[in-house]
């Protein structure tokens, strides 16, 4: 049955597959008759969807009938589970239903399961900032999905200069494709053509955990000579060591439940918590507490005008001087 579900917060890559989607179905002559592009949050729009995908294209090709902010695997209403009963098995062969949303599914709704024993359904989950293994597995998808062909280390290296900005990543793939002339794209290649590195930030947080105070103001050099926003960056390395302040204080409370962690400290995946539990492993609570103070005078300093580079130093160079016992 020609019925799609995609979700996923990685709005870049959900984007591209629902262009590949209407590439595919699509007679691009009949393109502006067949296409219908509907809101499910905005009146009738979900309904309104499940009545056009019923109708026979115009012209050559398929119709794609494309309902973003999908209501049918979130807050079902019992008349909406209805007609989306009522109108699946009436969905032309050549008439394509495409619902996205950002969130993911919820599996307990009767709409969803319906949804599952008749769509095609893909995910498009951002990977968060300290997954690497997951931003390397973007860079897999990416590649793949635009025909790229990649060495190994060129797509570590790739994945440690984006991160998780799918959206720069769609860019850099396409100017290493130009590049490399179809040929496979190098490790050199990425050095060449790809800037600084969004993992810069994330190694900046762990040099001042570890107090390599002179490494962390290296690569914040770095970071400013490319135009970084110093505000942003400061706002990222705050929300790095507020996150293992929570972690910090809350296993010296005794509390050893990951979930009770994320839910206190405001992480969405759980997972984080035992990233966050190796790299503080062996410092205390109260530099994470100077640090993090540090860091907030260091954005007031920032919004008098003071030079990043030399707010960065006047309020990090202070704490290469504190040592703690424990």
């Amino acid at each position: 049955m020609p019925v799609h579900v995609y979700w996923g917060d990685d709005t870049t890559a959900l984007e591209h597959a629902v262009t590949a989607l209407a590439r595919k179905v699509l007679d691009p002559a009949w393109e502006s008759f067949n296409l219908q592009r509907l809101d499910g949050q905005q009146g009738d729009g979900a309904t309104l969807a499940l009545t056009t995908v019923r109708m026979a294209p115009f012209g050559g090709g398929g119709r794609l009938v494309h309902v973003a902010n999908s209501p049918f695997c979130e807050r079902c209403p019992p008349e909406l589970l209805a007609a989306l009963t009522t109108a699946l098995p009436r969905i032309p062969h050549n008439c394509h239903l495409l619902l996205t949303s950002v969130n993911k599914p919820d599996g307990r709704l009767k709409s969803t399961k319906l949804l599952w024993n008749v769509a095609t359904v893909k995910s498009f989950p951002q990977p968060a900032v300290w997954d690497r293994q997951g931003q390397r597995q973007m860079v897999q998808r990416a590649a793949r999905a635009a025909g790229v062909t990649m060495e190994p280390a060129a797509e570590a290296a790739l994945a440690e200069a984006v991160g998780s900005d799918s959206g720069r990543l769609a860019g850099e793939l396409e100017k290493l494709d130009l590049y490399s002339d179809g040929n496979t794209v190098t490790v050199e290649a990425v050095a060449a053509l790809v800037g600084t590195t969004s993992q810069t930030g994330l190694q900046v947080g762990e040099a001042l955990l570890h107090n390599r105070i002179p490494t962390a103001l290296h690569l914040l050099d770095e970071l400013l000579r490319t135009n970084e926003p110093a505000l942003r960056i400061q706002a990222s390395l705050v929300s790095q060591v507020r996150g293992w302040l929570w972690v910090s204080l809350m296993t010296a409370a005794g509390e050893k439940d990951a979930q009770a962690i994320a839910k206190a400290a405001g992480f969405g995946n759980p997972k984080r918590v035992y990233v966050l539990l190796r790299q503080v492993r062996g410092c205390p609570p109260k530099r994470l507490q100077q640090l993090l103070t540090a860091l907030l005078e260091l954005e007031w300093s920032l919004k008098q005008g003071t030079p990043p580079g030399q707010a960065f130093r006047e309020h990090l160079l202070p704490l290469a001087q504190v040592r703690h016992s424990g």
